[in-house]
């Protein structure tokens, strides 16, 4: 559906990569090499973006570094637009608001590196049925038609886990 409306797929990419994980920054060349397209297209949209005041730059070295603008006031209605999109607002709604006894919720992997993904992995952390989370979750994987991978820690075992499992990307989704 998004891409009925923004016709660029650059565009569309940029958004997801900065978008969806805020903290998430990048530079043209890894941007060349991620999204395997041309800098000169990928370029284009980046200045669109940052003239439009949706990123911000800074300098790392000789590489400028792009971020999202966090403090634009269309920022938290593009991020919901990107959540409905990737159906983590499917999953929020249909899963995790459904568990009760819910402490913490990740997103890691493709989707919290800002990658359109067919599977979104989560991390759950708290005292949770594992029968009824994976009845819930096969629900939400016909509504987004994606496939919804998790792993459950109890509190201890998370906070053994924590420096390892949150050194990499992550989408808080419940903490």
């Amino acid at each position: 559906m998004l891409d009925t409306l923004i016709t660029s797929k650059t565009r569309i990419k940029l958004l997801l990569k900065f978008f969806l994980n805020s903290k998430t920054s990048s530079y043209l060349r890894n941007l060349e090499a991620e999204f395997g397209e041309s800098t000169n297209s990928i370029r284009l949209e980046l200045n669109k973006f940052e003239e439009a005041g949706l990123l911000k730059t800074s300098t790392n070295g000789n590489k400028k570094v792009f971020k999202a603008n966090t403090k634009h006031p269309m920022f938290s209605d593009i991020q919901n637009i990107l959540m409905k999109y990737t159906g983590i607002d499917k999953i929020v709604e249909q899963v995790i608001n459904r568990l009760g006894n819910v402490e913490m919720v990740y997103i890691v992997g493709d989707l919290a590196k800002g990658i359109d993904s067919p599977i979104i992995d989560l991390v759950f952390v708290g005292e949770i049925d594992k029968n009824y989370l994976l009845n819930l979750t096969e629900k939400a994987e016909k509504l987004i038609n994606k496939k919804v991978r998790f792993v459950i820690f109890g509190s201890t075992e998370f906070e053994i886990q924590r420096s390892r499992l949150l050194e990499q990307p992550h989408i808080e989704v419940l903490n």
